[in-house]
């Protein structure tokens, strides 16, 4: 059994993975979810550090997006790097963030990061369209 698995199981962990693929195959953008229980830290500073350690930052377009959350403690940190930062409308993170969290309220974590992930590809699509010479420059997995 995954670690992934003590929060979502096998089959809920495919559907965020897929939705992760969705959202980026219209992109150059690059989405990555970090599950774990507790937010030891900042919860910001955390999901910072995540970002950094699982190398988010080094994208060529800087528009990679975090979902890092702390199951337990009901926290959800949505980070965009500085290209997409600079792009997005301002109540952007704030309004996907509600979209997630109304979903985990009713305890469907899944559905949550699924329909929060696909609306960020929506504006990683609008503002770093897929291009020929596009990588997936970062794994689709979950961390944890």
């Amino acid at each position: 059994m995954s670690k992934v698995e003590d929060f979502l199981t096998h089959s809920e962990e495919s559907e965020v993975i897929d939705a992760i693929r969705q959202a980026e195959r219209n992109t150059s953008g690059e989405i990555r979810v970090h599950l774990e229980a507790h937010a030891e830290i900042d919860p910001f500073d955390r999901a910072v550090e995540l970002f950094n350690f699982l190398h988010m930052n080094n994208t060529r377009n800087g528009n990679g997006v975090l979902f890092y959350v702390a199951v337990e403690d009901h926290i959800l940190v949505i980070l965009g790097d500085r290209g997409i930062d600079k792009v997005v409308p301002e109540d952007f993170w704030e309004s996907t963030k509600d979209l997630v969290l109304e979903h985990f309220s009713y305890g469907d974590v899944k559905q949550g990061l699924v329909d929060g992930i696909l609306h960020a590809g929506e504006q990683l699509k609008r503002h770093f369209p897929y291009r020929l010479d596009d990588t997936d420059e970062l794994p689709n997995e979950i961390s944890v």
